[in-house]
């Protein structure tokens, strides 16, 4: 009797815990003082907020630095956390870091920027934009501005992020009307009028004072140049230093003949566009991007099946439809 009571305790004991499990996810981005990913960390502190029993651990560099991500990511899986999302700034590199996640049995997803196609077996889904669209609509505002083509200027982010190789290859597949290759595909050397300027693409891993301060240069030192487009908001992230740069070329920005594109419609951004001190956005969703990181790494964690990739959207301004361009 006693030895049956001890066994009902005891189920009664677990039935409980099993039913009632706790999960802590971290959700990675490639920089803390990055205000993208800021929007990113606040999906994800939502999605905490309405699912009782997930814990949003955001966790990333204080600046872009690949190797303190790596490093990251590695204390993550020795901690044993429930689950990793991550959006990878050297892709080669975390993957190595993410197999042993996947030797310890902790879920991987990405979001924002994901591996290269030979390691995607590592992770179960990517979360997030199509980023080879992002580039196709880029010089999609280009071709409208300048239906003849002329000289362009490309800025990156990190040499080895794919999200940016992706978006470079988009923007020189529709610039010259073909294929250019693996990303971030070859430079544009004449096809359909287009052609890179020496001295780009510009590389600013991220940093706004290097992207700012790089645009600023090569406007000065190409004045007939056509277009200047970048992949990523770092280069509008510094209002003042952004308008500061930008103002001298409001004119030829007003008069067509020279256009400014950038990714992503954070609200700096909106705002200089409205002031005529750009020509036009693709923006991301990244509060989406954070918020269904969190429900899909519990779907995974519970043995779902998902899909893959997961992707998340596009909004494309421009200065005549700024005020209504992005997604309610």
């Amino acid at each position: 009797m006693k030895k049956l009571l001890a066994s009902t305790l005891a189920t009664a004991l677990l039935l409980p815990a099993a039913a009632s499990a706790d999960y802590t996810f971290a959700l990675v981005p490639k920089a803390m003082n990055n205000p993208f990913f800021d929007l990113a960390r606040d999906g994800c502190y939502k999605a905490q907020k309405e699912l009782d029993d997930v814990t949003c651990e955001y966790i990333g560099p204080g600046e872009h630095t690949e190797l303190e991500q790596i490093q990251i990511v590695q204390d993550l899986i020795t901690k044993g956390v429930d689950g990793i999302a991550v959006a990878p700034s050297n892709a080669p590199a975390m993957a190595k870091a993410l197999r042993a996640a996947v030797d310890a049995g902790i879920p991987v997803m990405t979001w924002d920027s994901d591996l290269l196609d030979r390691d995607k077996s590592l992770r179960t889904t990517y979360v997030g934009t199509n980023n080879y669209d992002i580039g196709v609509n880029l010089a999609k505002l280009a071709q409208a501005r300048h239906p003849s083509g002329g000289s362009v200027c490309l800025q990156t982010g990190g040499a080895a992020a794919a999200n940016h190789n992706e978006r470079l290859k988009g923007i020189r597949d529709t610039l010259a009307g073909k294929d250019t290759g693996t990303p971030p595909g070859t430079a544009l050397a004449g096809e359909n009028g287009w052609t890179e300027i020496s001295g780009c693409p510009l590389i600013t891993n991220d940093d706004g004072n290097v992207a700012v301060q790089g645009m600023s240069d090569i406007l000065a030192a190409n004045p007939n140049l056509t277009a200047f487009i970048s992949t990523g908001a770092f280069t509008q992230w510094f209002d003042n230093a952004y308008r500061q740069a930008a103002k001298p070329y409001k004119a030829k920005l007003d008069d067509g003949s020279l256009s400014i594109l950038v990714a992503d419609t954070l609200p700096m951004q909106i705002e200089q566009t409205k002031d005529g001190l750009g020509n036009g956005l693709v923006g991301q969703r990244p509060f989406e991007m954070g918020y269904k990181a969190m429900y899909v790494l519990k779907e995974i964690a519970q043995g779902k099946s998902v899909d893959d990739p997961i992707y998340t959207g596009l909004d494309v301004c421009d200065n005549d439809n700024i005020d209504n361009c992005l997604a309610n």
